[in-house]
């Protein structure tokens, strides 16, 4: 058996392992950090097939891709003392791969932890209407303290939504009776609108027919006419007021 080619074989065999484990290929949503000895080199390899000297060097695969936090619900005492259970949901992404990873041991946990603290936090800052009425306002608030915090681990918080707020069953029912009581108002002050509009033009109208005495004879007989047009059996005879008062103050007077 000839062992000539026994040493160059095992080398290729080696080389080809080397070669096989220090070769990496990095998508397009992904950077890759490189520890050398210990060491993190300063800038992390962009996408492509890439060369790392194993075992000398070994690198880290870390998404850029947005990801989706479901922040589970949290209960929380309002700023008017009602007690709600909020649940949000969070998009944030890696902006610096080495960051991500140097500085903190699981950013997704992290930033996980850190949602669900912020929540209880800053809503509770808030009364229930604002909670309710505002939430554009509270989400935006929500972006701005969370994005500062998870900021010096190399990640961007782009938007944090609340997604639902659980309010108690009696709690609902005040709501409700609230609201019912907003509506009633309206009504009524629509109501009164109405009849202070009304009131107006009677009066600009009795101000047109006393000065044209026989235009309330022409509307009575208009009335008689709208009437006679329903087809029914009543008749009326409109009287003049003058007539009636004079009448009522001659059997008013003395030895009628």
């Amino acid at each position: 058996m000839d062992f000539s080619f026994t040493g160059p074989l095992i080398a290729i065999i080696i080389f080809l392992i080397w070669f096989w484990n220090s070769l990496y290929v990095i998508k397009e949503w992904e950077r890759g950090v490189v520890l050398r000895l210990g060491r993190m080199l300063p800038d992390a390899k962009p996408a492509g097939l890439r060369l790392v000297f194993w075992p000398i060097e070994t690198l880290y695969r870390i998404s850029l891709r947005i990801e989706t936090l479901d922040v589970p619900a949290q209960d929380i005492i309002t700023r008017d003392n009602v007690s709600v259970k909020v649940n949000a949901v969070c998009y944030f992404r890696v902006v610096d791969a080495n960051l991500a990873l140097s500085q903190v041991q699981n950013y997704l946990y992290a930033t996980s932890q850190k949602a669900q603290t912020t929540i209880r936090s800053i809503v509770g800052q808030f009364e229930l209407d604002e909670i309710l009425a505002e939430r554009e306002k509270v989400n935006a608030k929500l972006q701005i303290i969370l994005d500062q915090d998870t900021e010096p681990w190399g990640i961007k918080v782009t938007k944090v939504e609340v997604k639902q707020v659980d309010i108690p069953e009696q709690m609902q029912r005040a709501i409700a009776r609230q609201a019912e009581a907003e509506r009633e108002r309206r009504a009524k002050i629509i109501h009164a609108e109405g009849e202070m509009q009304a009131s107006a033009k009677l009066a600009e109208a009795a101000g047109v027919l006393e000065t044209q005495p026989a235009a309330i004879q022409l509307r009575y007989l208009q009335t008689l006419t709208e009437i006679g047009a329903e087809k029914n059996t009543t008749i009326i005879f409109p009287i003049p007021i003058d007539i009636i008062n004079a009448w009522v103050k001659k059997s008013l007077e003395p030895g009628r």
